[in-house]
């Protein structure tokens, strides 16, 4: 089973802290919008919380994902991640999004998925040539993601494997937008 893993342990430094709480301009927070889309499009999702966040913890459980709380969140990213495919070993695959993405469609998420069913061993969403998120990861390399730490993400492992990622042309501008800043939440995803 391809499992989404829904990063969502970061502190929202550059945003002045709570972000992933911030609404947006259709009522929802940004957490809510991006957990609603990997739900919508994937069998299972697991979000990755720091500790004592116990407020978006209970947010992303309604939402409908299952929360693992990382206790060495604030180790960075790559922590987080190792987090979260540690804690789902038996998938086949993953799709990694950052919940700090609130506009990515269903439809994109579906396509990475189906990618890596299809037998990809990596798969990312590209538009207009520029990729973006959410990144798939076949369950082979499970092991070098349970492996992750710091702040890096899974950058070290995309260059490694670069020519096994497949590109998947998307017309969705929200695989480019994130929000950082405040000022974030105003613009659109067709502004990014």
């Amino acid at each position: 089973m391809i499992t989404g893993v829904l990063l969502a342990a970061g502190r929202g430094e550059r945003f002045g802290g709570d972000k992933l709480n911030a609404r947006l301009p259709d009522g929802r927070t940004v957490a809510v919008a991006a957990a609603e889309t990997m739900v919508a499009s994937l069998p299972r999702v697991l979000a990755v919380t720091r500790p004592g966040d116990e407020s978006l913890v209970i947010t992303l459980e309604a939402a409908g994902c299952h929360v693992v709380v990382c206790d060495r969140a604030d180790e960075g990213m790559g922590a987080s991640l190792a987090c979260g495919v540690a804690a789902s070993r038996a998938a086949t695959g993953w799709v990694i999004a950052l919940a700090d993405m609130p506009a990515i469609r269903t439809a994109t998420v579906a396509a990475i998925a189906a990618t890596l069913a299809d037998g990809a061993h990596l798969a990312a969403p590209t538009y207009h040539g520029r990729r973006g998120h959410p990144v798939g990861f076949a369950g082979r390399l499970g092991p070098e993601l349970a492996a992750l730490g710091g702040d890096e993400g899974a950058r070290r492992i995309l260059a490694g494997h670069q020519t096994e990622l497949e590109c998947v042309a998307v017309e969705d501008t929200g695989i480019l937008y994130d929000i950082d800043t405040p000022g974030d939440l105003a613009r659109s995803a067709d502004d990014a």
